[in-house]
């Protein structure tokens, strides 16, 4: 029977500073809009998606501890563990598993991090998976849109690891309360909220991008066109 239990509210306590010290430490991380992340209560910070450093890098500069779902090919090898005692929610199948164990940390004023594009990209957010919105329907969590910018550069494989001083920018929006009208019901209620996360996220992004001089792979400075790579 799988474990539907919320993980341990310890892991991220400790691990948030080891994704702190490459953010800050290893790569030059800007981080904007801080105060946009609610101090106390359940939130679900959902970011834009483009390289293999992007987790540890938000986890490092989300202001309070955080439960990341992550895909399971990333708890292979000598990283399961980690990720395992770092607090962090593996995702397998269809991840239903892995929404009850957020809801459970949501339901106990926790912080939830996602990238509802699925997998990394060029980072638009043109088109995002239903969990972020299934999760805040339920639990009743804002949403907060994150735009990261700079993990990944044109060319790049998607999972490079940068070079020291790597200039990246983590920029939080201002919490969105999902309110669905009164008489959408079911799949027609997901959809609606689920249109809604992807527009928060993508608004971020286009605002972030707006405001600094990095790009995301593959912007030659105007709109991105790059491809979403499919969910594996």
């Amino acid at each position: 029977m799988s474990d539907t239990r919320a993980p341990s509210a310890w892991g991220p306590r400790w691990s948030r500073w080891v994704g702190r010290a490459l953010a800050r430490g290893l790569w030059a991380t800007e981080v904007r809009g801080r105060a946009h992340v609610p101090r106390s209560g359940a939130a679900i910070v959902v970011a834009n998606h483009t390289g293999f450093i992007d987790g540890p890098v938000l986890h490092g500069v989300v202001p309070r501890p955080s439960h990341f779902l992550i895909g399971s090919h990333m708890f292979r090898g000598v990283l399961g563990p980690i990720l395992k005692a770092a607090g962090q929610i593996r995702v397998e199948g269809s991840g239903r598993t892995a929404l009850a164990q957020g809801l459970g940390v949501l339901r106990a004023g926790g912080v939830v991090g996602m990238f509802p594009e699925g997998t990394r990209g060029a980072g638009t957010a043109d088109a995002v998976h239903g969990g972020a919105a299934w999760l805040a329907l339920r639990s009743g969590a804002v949403i907060v849109p994150t735009a990261l910018i700079g993990t990944r550069r044109t060319g790049e494989p998607v999972g490079v690891w940068p070079r020291p001083r790597r200039r990246i920018l983590a920029a939080f929006g201002a919490p969105v309360t999902l309110d669905p009208p009164a008489d959408l019901k079911g799949r027609r209620r997901q959809e609606w909220a689920q249109q809604a996360v992807a527009a928060a996220l993508r608004a971020q992004v286009e605002a972030a991008l707006a405001d600094t001089n990095l790009r995301l792979p593959g912007d030659d400075g105007g709109r991105n066109t790059a491809s979403i790579e499919e969910n594996a």
